[in-house]
């Protein structure tokens, strides 16, 4: 639902209805009612039959629906965050409070939290609050408050002691148990409807451990207080739902956390993992992808395929020896030649030993990438040669078309120009590095904060200073980087929400998205850009740039063309700028 557009006349309320310039007020005709919002019946309306409350594009800051204090959104719904609290650790159920005679959510002597806050403000120098007459003290009225003022004059966890350092505790003997019960039959744990105060507290020693383990965790790692709460929640929902007490917890079975709310999967098994109370017995994603793309062939051509693609993953220390490749390597590998396999599959083939060098050069003729799916057929059927598999290799001296690089053009200056001027000091950055010093994606997202030092880029080996364009956005990105997460522990210069309370470094699909075109190709426009400035001096460009001779060569040849040199306008470096 996109925000309505305002009226015409008055500016501040929308339109009516579409079709329309103004607003209900505005609208000249006579009314016989007012407009009431058809959900909560209130005469607040704001447009399409609902109220500014009800309707969610409506800007409102409004009050919490349970403890009335002002300052709250209906980001969580209508809820402050002592009010959320308050309902996790009581039951969402509403009942009428014997106070106020709200229907709202109790304790559990059966007074809600305005009633309890008002009795607990008013009667400070008692110190049991089981003792107050709270209805004798809400009589005579209730004094209100600001949302979530009290946490915030509490302040938050920092990651830093505030007060006596607790003793450690150490890690209790026999935890995790090397026991396992067995059962008679699996059945999915229903864990929506579970609270923390529901269950029965683990074992002390080993819950004194594992609320060490998380607080050891959090201060390597900059966790605030809501999220070490968030931990100990799911691990506690973890412990009670295992078929062996005490016993590692499955990493399959935290996926039930998605179901229960406030608290997350991936922390708590970083939390565990730290204590290694964590038993990784998921899928890895590729052996899915793999599985479910090759369902359809035979058992044994399937086989046959799993040996090289394990191959290519894993690599192998035995001959023929082969390093690990990347999974996106691997996956287009698999990819290209599983068309070709399942046309082998439909011809009646069950397995590769059967496929002769005319099967493969009639599926050599049938394809458009001749010389690439030639490349990956070799290399299959050479390394099941080398293990025995098949008899004979059937690719052996067939010769493709050589595969073509691809050629390095210029780029649309506009996007490139929008990123390097936008209001995202993060993109602003990343542009800002490959447009004047053409990095690499992988460079971005292993870039350490000590990398840049002294008004230097210290990258593969090589010192570049920094262009002042660079360096006014890279501290315009590390201001905004320190005002968002300044407890994150996090080395990498570029982070996110998620990455934050981890060292783990950011996706390249988030610098794809962030920057908007394909850091590859402002890569590939800088380094054509400087190819041309030095009339092709390709070891300039080797030393510059950290590329090979063949590869340097590959621009300077484009430069030299005259059609593809006219592609290039001239000059191009200030025009970014």
């Amino acid at each position: 639902m996109s925000r309505p557009r305002p009226c015409g006349r008055c500016g501040v309320n929308p339109v009516g209805y579409t079709g329309r310039e103004c607003c209900y007020r505005c609208i000249p005709r006579k009314r016989n009612a007012p407009l009431v919002c058809k959900r909560c019946g209130c005469d607040d309306f704001y447009t399409a039959g609902l109220c500014r409350r009800c309707h969610r594009s409506a800007p409102l800051v409004d009050s919490c629906r349970d403890c009335l204090a002002w300052g709250v959104t209906r980001h969580h719904k209508w809820l402050c965050d002592a009010c959320r609290g308050w309902r996790r650790r009581f039951s969402d159920t509403t009942v009428e409070c014997p106070s106020c005679r709200r229907d709202v959510v109790v304790n559990a002597r059966g007074y809600c939290r305005l009633c309890c806050r008002h009795a607990t403000a008013v009667n400070q120098i008692q110190p049991a609050h089981a003792t107050l007459d709270v209805v004798a003290i809400n009589r005579h009225g209730q004094q209100l408050f600001f949302a979530d003022l009290i946490l915030k004059k509490r302040g938050k966890h920092t990651g830093a002691p505030t007060g006596p350092t607790a003793p450690r505790v150490g890690w209790p003997p026999g935890y995790p148990v090397a026991h396992q019960q067995l059962v008679l039959f699996s059945w999915p744990h229903d864990v929506r409807k579970l609270t923390t105060r529901r269950l029965d507290p683990p074992i002390a020693p080993l819950a004194a451990a594992l609320q060490q383990a998380i607080d050891d965790h959090g201060d390597r790692h900059g966790w605030n207080k809501n999220m070490r709460d968030r931990s100990w929640r799911g691990i506690r929902i973890l412990l009670a739902i295992q078929d062996t007490p005490c016993a590692r917890v499955l990493a399959s079975e935290a996926s039930a956390l998605l179901d229960v709310n406030h608290t997350s999967v991936q922390p708590v098994l970083e939390a565990l993992a730290s204590v290694d109370m964590v038993d990784d017995d998921r899928q890895r994603p590729l052996e899915t992808w793999f599985a479910t793309h090759t369902s359809g062939l035979p058992d044994s051509m399937r086989g046959e395929l799993s040996v090289w693609f394990h191959a290519l993953r894993d690599g192998s220390t035995s001959t023929p020896r082969t390093r690990p490749r990347r999974i996106d390597t691997v996956r287009n590998n698999i990819w290209l030649v599983l068309p070709i396999l399942r046309s082998w599959a439909a011809d009646g083939h069950q397995s590769l030993r059967e496929i002769t060098r005319g099967d493969i050069v009639a599926a050599l003729a049938a394809t458009e990438r001749r010389g690439a799916t030639l490349s990956r057929l070799r290399s299959l059927f050479r390394y099941l040669k080398a293990r025995k598999l098949v008899f004979t290799n059937p690719t052996a001296r067939l010769r493709g078309d050589p595969i073509q690089p691809s050629q390095a053009l210029p780029i649309e200056l506009d996007p490139l120009r929008d990123a390097l001027h936008s209001d995202d000091h993060a993109r602003a950055a990343l542009a800002a590095l490959i447009a004047y010093h053409a990095l690499r994606a992988g460079q971005l997202r292993h870039l350490l904060l000590t990398d840049i030092r002294d008004g230097r880029l210290h990258v593969a080996g090589n010192r570049m200073l920094l262009a002042d364009p660079v360096r006014e956005r890279v501290n315009g990105w590390l201001t905004e980087r320190a005002r968002r997460w300044p407890n994150t522990t996090n080395p990498h210069m570029f982070i996110t929400f998620r990455t934050a309370v981890r060292t783990t470094v950011v996706s390249n699909a988030w610098i794809i998205d962030k920057i908007g075109v394909s850091p590859q190709k402002i890569r590939e426009d800088r380094i054509l850009d400087e190819a041309i400035a030095t009339d092709g001096d390709v070891r300039r460009l080797c030393d510059l740039f950290g590329i090979s001779v063949a590869t340097a060569q590959r621009y300077v040849d484009v430069i030299a063309k005259p059609d593809e040199r006219a592609l290039i306008n001239f000059p191009r470096r200030d025009e970014v700028t």
